[in-house]
């Protein structure tokens, strides 16, 4: 039996302030993707951690209310 207004589906995150429903079972990896982001080209923080080991973010699944910022490294001349 579902719960009322329980969505076991999806997840609500916040990225770089805004709010995001993103599918349960979702990783730093599978948002990355679905932004069109290159993980060697951001940094990310989640929940006010920097993330520092680009090769866990396939491993770390995202959860209701976390927070995660994104920040981009842009190249210039």
């Amino acid at each position: 039996m579902a719960h009322l207004g329980v969505r076991s589906d999806a997840v609500a995150i916040t990225v770089n302030g805004d709010s995001r429903d993103i599918p349960a079972g979702s990783t730093i990896t599978s948002l990355l993707t679905s932004l069109e982001l290159d993980p060697r080209l951001v940094v990310v923080e989640r929940n006010r951690e920097i993330l520092r080991d680009r090769d866990s973010y396939g491993h770390i699944e995202l959860t209701d209310g976390d927070t995660i910022e994104i920040v981009h490294f842009v190249g210039g001349g």
